[in-house]
């Protein structure tokens, strides 16, 4: 396997809390050929301590200031500025990934030869307990992403050689990941994922996904900004075709996180 350099993005806003795990996940990589960039959105709790002390310690964590509050889709693409590897990769600073992540996931990507990856990933709450699981379907098509993102942007990973250039987050307040994911695939056409589980997402009460309600409108300028649509044709694409694929994705993800901590409970006693 090749062992091109990744590029880590990783914004930080206010998660001192859990900011040193999320940064310990990503350092400690059986893949060393990695760079972190981290870029802070204003933080103003012990999150700048923290991330100048990682400076400090390792040479592959590269630190930035946006200096005022801008959104983690403009701390995201400042990092991606910066960046010097061929492959990207998303790490939010209150995630965490396993160690073999990145070693999986390049490997697979050079096998299939694929510009856009994602894996599988199990979800937790503030005290690192399991909670659930999200699988990643095997493959996703542009026209399965119009209807619903299929990508955890924790697990994604996009080659820049392949695609020839580096995509940025677009400048929309939220679901830039989503935004970002449609753009790439509608370029390649197919992403590609792994079913096995390779990061932990952390659900907060107070995280900007946490309201599903407040993002219906920006689910919508998704369709307007990416796509083209008219905002007629927007809202209608939304809720006819996006809320029935979102729900019954809720309701398979409810069902296999049940299993999941099932078995995980009868093998643990």
């Amino acid at each position: 396997m090749n062992q091109d350099l990744v590029s880590v993005i990783m914004p930080t806003y206010n998660t001192g809390k859990f900011l040193s795990e999320s940064i310990e996940s990503v350092l400690n990589q059986t893949y060393t050929n990695l760079e972190l960039l981290i870029t802070d959105d204003g933080s103003t709790d012990e999150t700048l301590t923290i991330l100048e002390n990682y400076a400090q310690k390792d040479h592959r964590v590269k630190i930035f200031y946006l200096g005022k509050n801008q959104g983690a889709g403009q701390a995201r693409n400042n990092s991606i500025q910066e960046a010097q590897g061929r492959y990207i990769a998303f790490c939010d600073s209150d995630d965490r990934w396993m160690p073999e992540k990145i070693e999986k996931q390049i490997l697979f990507m050079q096998k299939q030869q694929c510009a856009l990856c994602c894996s599988s990933y199990i979800t937790c709450d503030d005290g690192n307990k399991d909670t659930g699981i999200v699988y990643a379907p095997e493959k996703i098509s542009f026209s399965m992403m119009k209807r619903d993102n299929k990508i955890g942007c924790l697990t994604a990973v996009y080659d820049t050689q392949l695609l020839g250039k580096k995509f940025y987050m677009p400048t929309l307040q939220k679901r830039q990941d989503w935004a970002l994911f449609l753009s790439i695939i509608k370029q390649c056409h197919m992403a590609y994922g792994i079913t096995e589980p390779l990061a932990y997402y952390r659900h907060r009460n107070h995280s900007i996904s946490s309201n599903k309600f407040a993002l219906i409108p920006y689910n919508i300028k998704v369709y307007e900004t990416i796509l083209g649509y008219s905002p007629g044709k927007a809202t209608l694409y939304f809720f006819f075709l996006f809320l029935p694929t979102y729900y019954m994705k809720v309701l398979k993800r409810n069902r296999d996180s049940k299993e999941f901590i099932k078995k995980k409970h009868q093998f643990t006693q």
